[in-house]
């Protein structure tokens, strides 16, 4: 199916066809033959949790590895007590208040939690173990931004999201601390210049555009749960409730409101490159831009798309591993931007109450990605269909040759 969906995309099949063979230059595949039996759970945590940064984590370079690992599985244990709704309101608040002294207690655990992730709470000994192994200038990034976040937690489970200022604060205590957190963490290693760790507005941004983009993609399903993550301010100029936007009847506002929020989040783009620029390590690269291209390919899909309001846009699996395999140098993170500013820029309808301001910060976009990039192109501008069927084809029989020789092993081995 996935080879159908792309079958108008031959990048995409190449991709695929490369990911079927285990072709994965990005995000080797890590050893862990000689680490302690508390690290490889911790990596085994670490894959059971995130489908989206597992793989990236442990392609980073030297000790930056561990130490994002243990900051992941540390905010992943924060954020699981976060979504718990079955912990009592006085409970939670003091746990995510307190989360970070847990860190330096070698025998606390949490037993009552019932989230799909609680094994982080369960053996939190094995992962505050791993924390207090680290390097000192690793330990206090990750206990500054851990007791940061829990304190911001606490506030949002009290108080609605109303101003749009509301959305981007919520937003930093979520995500952009985590931009930071990142941001000093690849600083410390030695393998970034101080002013990745010290330039924090540029570090909340990056954090911001992903955290907006997925909360933006998420309507549905947080709606569906009780969640509002939608700023009032913004979704009250088109329902009287936000749950107003599941009615056929409401489609056209909704997919305004839709496209208001997502105007917004573009404007996060700009940081980006500049952020991206300043990044010398291919595995702090590599780490960095996959998410914020997967970010503004789903921004694209999701724009003027009113099936975001009955179910769940997704990208192509072709389109996501192809921009995984090509987000690796800054001429192709220009590319990929323009490609997709461009894509939203065509489809911004001119009666839309936002399309002037979606007009103005996708137009700077494709502005500042064609500045000194020779790669920016039109999508399969150049690509025959022939040229997607005659690689399915090559698939197909690499397959089926597969799967004979195989069995002929099988037939003489016996």
């Amino acid at each position: 199916m996935d080879i159908w969906k792309s079958i108008t995309h031959p990048d995409e099949i190449v991709a695929l066809f490369k990911y079927q063979l285990g072709w994965n230059a990005v995000a080797p595949k890590q050893d862990t033959t000689n680490m302690s039996a508390t690290a490889k759970r911790c990596y085994d945590y670490l894959n059971q949790t995130s489908r989206s940064f597992a793989a990236v984590i442990q392609a980073l370079d030297g000790d930056l590895r561990h130490a994002v690992c243990i900051f992941y599985l540390v905010l992943r244990a924060l954020d699981t007590v976060e979504d718990d709704m079955t912990i009592p309101m006085d409970e939670k608040t003091d746990l995510l208040v307190q989360f970070y002294t847990k860190l330096e207690d070698s025998e606390w655990t949490y037993n009552k939690s019932q989230e799909k992730d609680k094994m982080v709470l369960e053996d939190f000994t094995c992962i505050s173990k791993e924390y207090r192994g680290l390097a000192s200038e690793y330990r206090v990034v990750i206990s500054e931004i851990c007791q940061k976040m829990g304190k911001g937690m606490c506030e949002f489970i009290q108080r609605d999201v109303i101003k749009m200022e509301d959305w981007n604060l919520y937003c930093h205590y979520v995500a952009g601390l985590v931009g930071i957190g990142l941001s000093r963490l690849f600083s410390a290693s030695d393998l970034e210049d101080k002013i990745v760790g010290e330039d924090t507005d540029l570090a909340n941004s990056m954090g911001l555009f992903l955290q907006k983009t997925n909360i933006i993609r998420d309507y549905l399903e947080d709606n569906v749960e009780g969640r509002e993550f939608w700023p009032k301010e913004t979704w009250s100029k088109y329902a009287d409730k936000l749950s107003d936007f599941q009615k056929h009847s409401n489609i056209r506002p909704a997919v305004s409101c839709l496209n208001d929020l997502i105007t917004n989040a573009l404007h996060h783009v700009p940081d980006v490159l500049k952020y991206m620029s300043r990044i010398k390590n291919q595995s702090v690269f590599n780490f960095c831009a996959i998410p914020q291209v997967m970010a503004i390919a789903t921004l694209a899909a999701c724009y003027n798309n009113h099936n975001i309001f009955s179910g769940v846009v997704k990208i192509r699996k072709g389109q996501a591993v192809s921009l995984i395999l090509k987000a690796t140098t800054m001429g192709s993170i220009k590319g990929i931007m323009y490609q997709f500013a461009s894509q939203i820029q065509e489809a911004t309808p001119k009666t839309d109450p936002s399309a002037d301001q979606t007009l103005k910060i996708t137009s700077s976009i494709v502005s500042l990605s064609a500045t000194g990039n020779s790669t920016v192109t039109t999508q399969n501008s150049f690509y025959p269909l022939y040229g997607s069927v005659a690689i399915m084809t090559a698939m197909i029989l690499y397959t089926y040759w597969n799967s004979i020789a195989a069995l002929y092993s099988l037939y003489t081995s016996g």
